[in-house]
């Protein structure tokens, strides 16, 4: 098989990330995907596009898989990094599984309900023959059938806390229901949290027990059920209404998976880390700075907070280069509880490595 990558390295990484789960590795997690191999195999014809959700159903899943076998085969595993893909059928397609109409957009896919009502008249049921739910399961079927636990599949992204309910009251609506019907808006939050629960056991039927474990959209890895946690509706409400509407069922959530982590998007969800922090069970924060502001170097400060509360705290290259790590361990004192993650080119692996090796984990 081309992908660069075995079941013996896949031992080291399931006992890595074990430990940083838990607290007790005493370095950095690093995990970086280098590209520029050669993929040692033919290009396949079916282009590829980062959300699966544009490829029609008429696309057979096995040729949606060998496309990204073929992405994958590109890839140097460096660090503790692991061969990951996921199913993208875009943000919140657990809407899609409950009745909203999905649309390909420029870069993105779009939920919106097939027709307006009231809060008073939404309920959320499950449907065991909605179209989505049978392509996502089918891709993830294909991929357990291709790569026999070589490959780590992850969820979809079903959707986040209140982000799901907001495709269903777009626009100024749900924040209006939070004041005129917040008894609705708890009903149906919870509907959700049963559903997603639902969809997320339903869905993992599929991928274990191949899988060498599971990660989500964000591209993490625990070995026992994992999943990044967000709200970015939270970005409209302050902290008083987070406490009534939000936190809970988050923390309901932590409570039933073995390893959650927050996916922070953004200053206007700062207000909310404390609350945050306070979740016994959330076992981390991702932090994202933002398009249009300073990146993680400027946010020095969060990072201690995130660390102070013995919380993991997860960086990504997409918001600042690998020497984020020094800053932060100069900041606190300790390597531990830190996650990197990038995709790099190749030009970008000396830094890499250096940096690898200079917290003891020689590549």
């Amino acid at each position: 098989m081309a992908i660069d990558f075995d079941l013996g390295r896949w031992e080291r990484v399931k006992q890595t990330w074990r430990r940083w789960w838990a607290g007790e590795l005493d370095r950095p997690l690093i995990a970086c995907a280098i590209q520029g191999r050669d993929p040692g195999r033919a290009e396949p014809k079916l282009p590829y596009h980062p959300f699966t959700a544009y490829y029609a159903p008429s696309v057979p899943a096995e040729a949606v898989v060998d496309r990204w076998d073929y992405e994958l085969s590109k890839l140097h595993f460096v660090g503790d990094a692991f061969p990951s893909i996921w199913p993208n059928f875009g943000p919140g397609v657990m809407a899609a599984f409950m009745g909203a109409r999905s649309t390909c957009g420029a870069g993105t896919v779009w939920f919106a309900p097939e027709a307006e009502r009231e809060i008073a008249d939404i309920r959320f049921t499950y449907d065991p023959e909605n179209p989505c739910l049978r392509r996502v399961k089918d891709i993830c079927r294909a991929a357990m059938d291709r790569w026999a636990g070589l490959v780590q599949v992850g969820m979809t992204d079903l959707g986040g806390n209140l982000d799901v309910l907001s495709t269903f009251r777009p626009g100024e609506r749900l924040p209006l229901d939070l004041i005129d019907g917040p008894e609705h808006v708890k009903r149906l939050t919870w509907e959700a949290h049963d559903l997603w629960h639902r969809y997320y056991a339903e869905i993992n039927s599929v991928l274990q027990p191949a899988n060498p474990g599971y990660s989500a959209w964000d591209g993490a890895y625990s070995q026992t059920p994992y999943y990044m946690l967000q709200c970015d509706f939270c970005y409209m409400i302050g902290p008083k209404m987070f406490e009534e509407f939000v936190r809970p069922e988050l923390a309901a959530t932590c409570r039933r998976l073995d390893n959650c982590l927050y996916h922070l998007d953004g200053p206007g969800q700062v207000p909310h880390l404390d609350s945050l922090l306070a979740i016994e069970e959330l076992g981390g924060i991702q932090w994202v700075p933002g398009w249009g502001t300073p990146n993680c170097f400027h946010w020095l400060d969060l990072y201690e907070r995130i660390l102070r509360a013995g919380k993991l705290a997860w960086l990504s290259n997409s918001h600042a280069d690998i020497g984020i790590i020094d800053a932060i361990v100069k900041r606190v004192g300790s390597p531990k509880g830190l996650m990197y993650t990038a995709w790099e080119t190749v030009a970008d692996a000396p830094a890499v490595r250096a940096v690898l090796k200079r917290y003891g984990r020689a590549d």
